[in-house]
């Protein structure tokens, strides 16, 4: 079997938001990848350096990858490696190939007639899930209000952002305990500051909400310094949790070997796809450190979670899980905290063509 075409296309999906009278549009990089025999495979990222990422897509990949049989992914991914970063940057490289990868991964299931999830090795099915709902555009009463219609839905794990004022954590801290008081103790609560706060601010936030029981505390100081990280976890009770946003094993393994996280987040649409995916799970495992999905994207890192044995959790980020149930047919979704995956062989994921044509931004 041979790779005969790779493309790659932008588009930005419209999300309606609990109590939001705007909509959120997201921007991703989709990838189609067709094979001699028929097997069409289709992969996605985010959107940082979209641009750059469908032109590296279609003007170099696409013509290296012709002619290269699709279900040799660490062949493939170690060419893609050596010929195109050889000094291991990640950012805008390690998207597109993590969306690459991950459609080569969905005809490798096709082919061999399984899903992804097993394929990686199959450790566990349904798998836990939790909702990431709390966005900083929320007051404290639309929080509450949006966590307590998840709560009646069934869900009871839950995650909302922090740094609302990455200089005043107290304003953090009230809508914490707001939301805390809201759901009961039995509910899980995290929290994610998306890299703002300094290490002095993090900690501050650590000291005010730690008699709320977070489950863990996500990326709270800037650009995931690992030596920052590990001396926040010796000043605080609250799990610490990062890597969503990493590019290549290599960022996870510094913050692994200098005690930065107590959870390993490997994004499988950042990181380099399934492909390198499997390593940082595998190198976490070595630490007796779980894995769980940060950044979103449920639908793809799901197969990483059920497939490794230290897989703990699907983020369900709201705009992203509604993003992936407008341009595709029946995607798995939540059930009372637990998410099952499907027997289709690869993804399991069939495009909605005629979506992804009225939101394509060229």
């Amino acid at each position: 079997m041979q790779i005969t075409d790779v493309r790659a296309t932008l588009h930005r999906i419209p999300v309606e938001m609990p109590l939001l009278k705007e909509k959120i549009w997201t921007p991703i990089v989709f990838v189609t990848v067709e094979t001699d025999q028929g097997f069409t495979g289709y992969g996605l990222t985010r959107a940082a350096q979209r641009f750059g990422a469908r032109e590296f897509i279609n003007r170099e990949a696409a013509p290296f990858l012709r002619g290269k049989n699709p279900v040799e992914t660490e062949r493939i991914w170690h060419q893609l490696y050596t010929t195109f970063n050889p000094r291991a940057q990640t950012g805008m490289w390690s998207s597109a190939v993590s969306a690459i990868d991950i459609a080569l991964w969905d005809i490798k299931g096709k082919y061999y007639k399984e899903p992804v999830w097993r394929l990686l090795g199959g450790a566990q099915n349904p798998v836990p899930a939790y909702v990431t709902f709390g966005l900083k555009q929320y007051t404290k009463e639309q929080l509450v209000e949006v966590a307590k219609s998840f709560v009646a839905q069934g869900a009871h794990r839950l995650k909302m952002v922090v740094a609302v004022d990455p200089e005043n954590p107290g304003v953090d801290a009230e809508r914490v305990q707001a939301v805390r008081e809201a759901v009961g103790e039995k509910v899980e609560l995290m929290i994610d500051a998306n890299y703002l706060f300094s290490f002095n601010r993090a900690l501050e936030l650590c000291k005010l909400v730690e008699p709320y029981r977070i489950t863990w505390f996500e990326e709270p100081v800037y650009q995931n310094d690992a030596h920052l990280l590990a001396d926040l976890r010796r000043h605080t009770s609250i799990p610490i949790a990062a890597g969503q946003n990493e590019g290549h094993r290599f960022r996870h393994r510094e913050l692994i070997v200098n005690r930065a996280v107590d959870i390993v987040q490997p994004n499988v649409c950042s990181v380099g796809g399934y492909t390198e995916a499997v390593k940082v799970a595998a190198l976490a495992q070595a630490f007796n450190l779980p894995i769980a999905n940060g950044g979103g994207w449920p639908h793809h890192n799901m197969h990483l979670q059920a497939a490794m044995a230290n897989g703990w959790r699907v983020e369900f980020h709201v705009d992203m899980w509604k993003v992936g149930e407008a341009i595709y047919q029946n995607p798995p979704a939540p059930d009372h905290g637990w998410v099952t995956l499907a027997e289709t062989p690869g993804l399991g994921l069939d495009p909605r063509l005629e979506a992804l044509k009225e939101y394509e931004e060229k």
